[in-house]
């Protein structure tokens, strides 16, 4: 990886040597004590980062800092600049977030402090930089058949598809709503040799159990109230290609013994029909249940089970990806930036350390929405933990932790601890509006099961304390 490069701009001598020694092991520095040196600087050395003091003439009245920030980053949208003030105003601070500051410190500087923020500022950048590299060039492993992530788990279910995909075999995708089972699923189809053939994705959750049997094998005309003409349903509509069975576990009894004659015999009959009519179809089914707790009760058929789970494939919860949440954080504000018409140019070093925090409870799905409200309702160059909208924001009492840095967490508080306490209240939200029912808080959390009993054996909540109970 290359050296970042990082400006120091200071009109203290004293301050540019303590700076440029503090940081010359790790970045490559240049240094500037005026406003026409910095801007010199900026267009030819191109830095990645810079530290910036507001007033480069002592005078508080004249500001130039205000001007190298936002003509920096006019040549440079990707420089993350620190801003360093000796004079007590916040409103400064405020100010130079405004314009695009990535954050800023009160003189005297932390040495520590600031060595941290740099290191996470040069990282975003490299996301940044690699998002920019993928919008210009096919073939980026950070992007497998449109879906974008670094972390080794999600590059070892990509792994997984590329050796699956060429295959005929089922595969069953297990995984919290919102991780991305259907993107995978078309990612098999695509992969795989029939990819020049139909990939049909159908709910088995969303449709009324009636009417479910003829969405899926179709049905002959007058087989019911309503069947005015022959229909082919979803099966037939994917001869040649693949059917996604979303939500699996929902399916009837009935249901899914007529799926496993089709997995035995590769062959259907339409609601109403007598003919057995063969197709050719490839079947991915996923779900965010737990199917082997659904064969203890008898609610999963076994034999169906081990047919649609020769190959399972686990997506893990956005919670444990790591790094993809900021990366796919950029690349949902690239994309909305440009559907709104925004020019926002990121997002704030509190920002970035929210998103990091949070639990993710919706996944992919729910990081989307929070970057697309924060795009439409933020007013600023940067997005502020407020503009995300984030479950305890609304619990926050305007007591931010210490410092000058405005990082939107309760006083005394940490990401980790904010985290398990949000955690706590929607669990014991969900088991006091369900009495203590585990199932159904699960399915209100949108999380399986097992998944909710590991959350609450880490938050030491006991079932039934909330039964009988209401909320």
């Amino acid at each position: 990886m290359p050296v970042p490069a990082l400006l120091i701009v200071d009109d203290e001598e004293a301050i540019l040597k303590q700076l440029e020694w503090a940081f010359k092991k790790d970045y490559r520095v240049a240094t500037a004590s005026t406003e026409e040196e910095a801007l010199d600087a900026i267009k030819t050395k191109r830095p990645d980062l810079m530290i910036l003091d507001l007033s480069l003439t002592g005078d508080p009245d004249r500001l130039e800092g205000f001007y190298i920030l936002d003509t920096a980053l006019q040549i440079n949208p990707f420089l993350k600049v620190m801003v360093i003030t000796g004079h007590d105003e916040k409103e400064n601070a405020l100010r130079a977030v405004e314009l695009g500051a990535y954050d800023f410190f009160a003189k005297p500087i932390v040495i520590d402090e600031l060595a941290v923020i740099l290191k996470r500022a040069s990282y975003v950048t490299g996301l940044e930089r690699d998002l920019e590299t993928l919008r210009t060039r096919s073939g980026e492993r950070k992007d497998f058949e449109g879906i974008i992530a670094m972390s080794d788990s999600m590059l070892d279910v990509f792994n997984t598809v590329k050796r699956v995909a060429p295959t005929d075999v089922s595969v069953l995708v297990t995984g919290e709503s919102g991780t991305g089972k259907e993107l995978i699923a078309k990612a098999l189809h695509k992969r795989s040799p029939r990819h020049g053939g139909p990939f049909i994705p159908i709910n088995c959750g969303a449709i009324p159990e009636n009417l479910l049997e003829s969405e899926l094998f179709g049905h002959e005309k007058g087989s019911f109230t309503g069947a005015h003409v022959t229909r082919p349903g979803k099966f037939e509509l994917a001869d040649g290609g693949t059917i996604f069975l979303d939500e699996i576990g929902e399916l009837s009894q009935s249901l899914q013994v007529k799926i496993l004659r089709f997995l035995q015999d590769q062959v259907i009959e339409r609601v109403g029909g007598r003919e057995p009519i063969q197709v050719d179809v490839r079947i991915i089914a996923a779900t965010n249940r737990d199917l082997e707790e659904m064969l203890g009760t008898k609610e999963f058929r076994e034999d169906l089970f081990y047919r649609i789970n020769t190959i399972r494939l686990s997506l893990p919860p956005l919670r444990e990806r790591g790094e993809d949440i900021l990366l796919l954080a950029m690349y949902f504000l690239n994309h909305y930036n440009g559907e709104f018409s925004k020019n926002i140019r990121g997002f704030s070093n509190s920002a970035h350390s929210t998103l990091s925090g949070y639990a993710w409870p919706g996944n992919v799905r729910e990081l989307e929405n929070r970057i697309k409200r924060a795009v439409i309702m933020t007013t600023g160059k940067l997005i502020q933990p407020e503009d995300l909208d984030l479950p305890y924001a609304d619990e926050l009492d305007g007591e931010s932790q210490a410092d000058d840095r405005g990082l939107s967490l309760p006083a005394g508080m940490t990401l980790k601890q904010a985290r398990e306490e949000t955690e706590r209240k929607l669990v014991v939200g969900a088991l006091l509006r369900s009495r203590g029912n585990v199932s159904a808080a699960a399915k209100e959390l949108d999380v399986s099961r097992p998944t909710l009993h590991d959350l609450m054996k880490k938050l030491d909540i006991d079932s039934t304390d909330f039964r009988g109970r209401e909320a």
